[in-house]
């Protein structure tokens, strides 16, 4: 493939809103969790003002007080009375979360460690030679939007380890003792990170001149990479840019 024209990619002026989830837990019924999120076959629970809020889809009419409430009914939802929660919603146009819980808490990301990885190479290659960053893309798309765990562990590898991480999040916001990083794709269960890490990655890299380049690398819900099967027939489905988890007993989406 002929490299990539030099450019400064367009910044991304649609994207309203990055969030960061991770549920943790032990209990029955996890896979649910994330169909609640995305609106489809919620479980039987009983109706009340709240659960009626998050019962019914997240439509292009859906109004950001409905958020805290219907984000509240999922979380406390019987079938996950085991589960540990850690959710922030930030909109960039606003400047503040719409919705905290937990973000503060260390829990495992799973791949989603895979941002820190990419976000991070990304930055070393800036640094170290600019005109590398766009032949770098075909192994972002493999890393980002196909999860390879091997091509991942490769990069965090290449660019210097853990250290490099911690030096090149650092100036985009990310603060070191908000995470801890065990490999380069999330297979580690060593790894933990808050979901205010993650929100902090997002937003950082929405201000550098790669912000195209590192997006555009994010499977797109219900249209291509890990997220191709999620969001189908919702108002999220071909909107939704996120990195998704596969670990037993997590459940993990940034985007």
């Amino acid at each position: 493939m002929a490299p990539l024209t030099p450019r400064r990619w367009r910044p991304w002026h649609r994207l309203a809103a990055i969030a960061a989830t991770t549920l943790l837990t032990s209990g029955a019924g996890m896979p649910r969790a994330w169909g609640a999120i995305a609106a489809t076959s919620p479980a039987r629970t009983t109706v009340d003002a709240r659960s009626a809020i998050a019962n019914r889809r997240f439509g292009p009419q859906f109004c950001p007080d409905d958020l805290a409430p219907a984000l509240d009914a999922i979380v406390g939802r019987s079938q996950f009375a085991t589960a540990a929660w850690g959710i922030e919603v930030y909109p960039l146009l606003e400047g503040r979360s719409l919705y905290i819980y937990n973000a503060q808490r260390l829990l495992i990301p799973a791949s989603n460690i895979k941002l820190m990885t990419t976000a991070a190479a990304i930055q070393t290659i800036r640094e170290q030679s600019p005109d590398g960053l766009w032949n770098f893309r075909d192994d972002l798309n493999l890393v980002n939007r196909n999860s390879n765990n091997a091509r991942a562990d490769e990069i965090l590898r290449g660019i210097g380890g853990q250290s490099r991480v911690r030096l090149a999040l650092a100036p985009l916001g990310v603060d070191p003792n908000t995470y801890i990083q065990a490999d380069g794709s999330g297979l580690s269960r060593n790894n933990q990170a808050q979901p205010a890490a993650f929100v902090a990655l997002l937003k950082g890299m929405y201000e550098t001149v790669a912000t195209g380049l590192f997006y555009e690398s994010l499977p797109v819900g219900g249209v291509n990479g890990t997220l191709r099967n999620r969001f189908q027939g919702t108002a999220a489905q071909g909107k939704v840019r996120a990195k998704t988890v596969t670990l037993n007993g997590v459940r993990a989406l940034s985007g």
